[in-house]
């Protein structure tokens, strides 16, 4: 075990460290080509399966290096096909990652922290706390398993990817975006940013340096009230981070990419399901182009929170609707195994 803490995970050195590091061996550069693309284009889980690679210089990357490979531990089917991994990392520590499959496309829902830097009274991971953050190696290796799920179980390759399981991405910031440069590079997934989208649950200055990267994915955000008081008595951070920062942060993110905003929103009864809730939605969803998901919401046993009735829904769409602005109900996926949105919570 001493050994293995003193050789470095391989997938942490860049393709120009790789090939500096056969260079210095002895060997030739292409050599870490060849490596590379056993890494991510071929997710190799071993040295022992880069096949056209010699004996020697496999023992080679063993003596040096590990593959800190992540290991699906426990699979559970949902009655509705969606289907809820408990993922295993290299240190013993499990997050939890979901496929989400319908009649057109597959979707990946991943975790980026091993619990989480926020406090949401509403979300079972938020009872958790925070242990680390995910490596972009252990982000990307979650996509590769439900990538593989998909194809054995619907037939078709994973179509889209939601940063929505457990943690705050934008508190892992850097590991999220290199995750996301390996997924949609062509030495290693090469999927489309445009299927990609971030979820946040508004971290103004992360907001601003993605507008500023310039990135292409899709950006959500995890609003669930357009009003401050009632937002800080659910989400507390709210209290550092107060709407009007928020705003002004998407704001800068929509005159940088002109790229639309997702709003994610709960209703809850008796906390955001008035009429005044919703025209203060609209008035928080005018200054840019959006669209609002009205997300059914997911018990974790605390009576303060419950799903408002259809009759309040109805009126969030409607006062929406009146303003132009897309509101869809979104019925949630794989409840009965706890993988559905604010259920994620290891209870494997």
């Amino acid at each position: 075990m001493e050994e293995q803490i003193q050789r470095k995970d391989i997938r942490a050195l860049t393709l120009d460290q790789l090939r500096d590091f056969f260079v210095m061996k002895g060997d030739k550069a292409f050599r870490g080509n060849q490596v590379y693309e056993w890494l991510w284009q071929k997710s190799a889980h071993s040295f022992e399966t880069m096949t056209n690679i010699s004996k020697e210089t496999r023992n080679l990357l063993t003596s040096n290096f590990v593959i800190n490979h992540i290991k699906v531990d426990q699979i559970q089917r949902s009655e509705d096909g969606t289907i809820k991994n408990a993922v295993r990392l290299h240190d013993d520590l499990v997050v939890e990652s979901v496929l989400i499959p319908t009649r057109t496309r597959t979707t990946a829902c991943v975790s980026s922290q091993v619990g989480c830097s926020l406090d949401c009274h509403f979300c079972a991971t938020a009872r958790l706390k925070r242990m680390r953050n995910l490596n972009p190696d252990e982000i990307f290796d979650q996509v590769v398993a439900i990538d593989n799920e998909s194809r054995l179980y619907f037939n078709r390759p994973l179509s889209n990817i939601v940063f929505m399981g457990m943690g705050e991405p934008l508190m892992n910031y850097n590991n999220v975006l290199k995750a996301i440069e390996k997924i949609t590079s062509k030495e290693g997934l090469g999927m489309s940013p445009r299927r990609i989208t971030v979820s946040t649950s508004g971290v103004p200055k992360m907001i601003k340096k993605m507008a500023d990267e310039q990135v292409k994915f899709n950006l959500a955000v995890s609003l669930h009230s357009a009003v401050d008081e009632i937002r800080t008595s659910i989400m507390p951070f709210n209290a550092t981070f107060p709407l009007v920062d928020l705003r002004e942060a998407l704001q800068y993110w929509y005159s940088k990419t002109k790229s639309r905003i997702t709003y994610e929103y709960v209703v809850w009864k008796g906390i955001n399901d008035t009429q005044s809730d919703a025209d203060a939605l609209v008035d928080f969803c005018r200054f840019a182009p959006s669209k609002v998901n009205l997300i059914e919401y997911n018990p974790i046993d605390d009576d303060r929170f419950q799903q408002a009735n259809e009759k309040a829904i109805m009126m969030y769409v409607k006062t929406l609707g009146k303003k132009g602005i897309t509101a869809t109900v979104r019925r949630s996926r794989g409840k009965d195994i706890d993988a559905a949105c604010g259920q994620l919570a290891n209870k494997s």
